[in-house]
């Protein structure tokens, strides 16, 4: 199931339940896939790029959203970041086997790519199970 049909599935109210058994809710996925989708991007195109800090950068103090706006907010970045590294693929200059902007040799473009793609994979299973258990899905 695509991202996209399983943030419309989710309600707001629903984001910050971590089921029973379970040390995460689907916020604080969502949350993660989206900073590590734009540290991805940063890392490819940024002039200024600095190294966040693993692992508090990457996941959410909160296991909610403070609103429903900051919820939407998350939303929008994730599909803005999705939508430029989609546009960040398809210019002229961009080769698939060299290394990207902020990268050393073994860093290139598909590389990158391919954690992007991976790294949102996995989560998304967590997603559909954190979907489940709440009786979503």
């Amino acid at each position: 199931m695509p991202v996209s049909k399983m943030l419309e599935e989710v309600k707001f109210e629903q984001v910050g339940k971590r089921p029973e058994g379970l040390p995460y809710s689907f916020y604080e996925i969502f949350y993660h896939i989206t900073y590590a989708q734009e540290d991805i991007l940063n890392f490819c195109v940024s002039e200024n790029y600095k190294n966040p800090n693993w692992p508090n950068d990457y996941w959410p103090q909160n296991q909610q959203p403070k609103s429903k706006s900051d919820w939407e907010e998350l939303q929008k970045k994730y599909n803005e970041n999705l939508n430029s590294l989609i546009s960040f693929l398809q210019y002229e200059t961009s080769v698939l086997d060299k290394p990207v902007k902020n990268g050393k040799e073994n860093h290139t473009l598909i590389r990158e790519l391919l954690l992007v793609i991976e790294h949102t994979a996995y989560h998304t299973g967590q997603l559909l199970i954190v979907l489940r258990l709440l009786n979503l899905h």
